[in-house]
């Protein structure tokens, strides 16, 4: 299974949401901090057109929010 990205926040109740469900499932991924790193603000708005967060990059493929059931479909493939 390819590395999994979540831009995030630390003030996110969605992000932490989507963390901790990485966590509870033993998914490894790597938390960035796009409040903090104006760089990886940038990449994140690139790959997502958002500004929200979190904007979760499973093997490339974005999603916006914590969508559980997306996550779940691409983590499956």
């Amino acid at each position: 299974m390819g590395k999994v990205k979540i831009y995030s926040t630390p003030t996110c109740p969605w992000c932490k949401k989507a963390k901790d469900y990485f966590k509870e499932k033993k998914i490894e991924f790597e938390d960035i901090n796009v409040a903090e790193d104006d760089k990886a603000r940038k990449e994140m708005i690139e790959k997502s057109g958002q500004m929200g967060v979190p904007v979760i990059d499973i093997k490339g493929k974005i999603i916006v929010g914590f969508d559980q059931e997306t996550i779940e479909k691409e983590l499956a493939k």
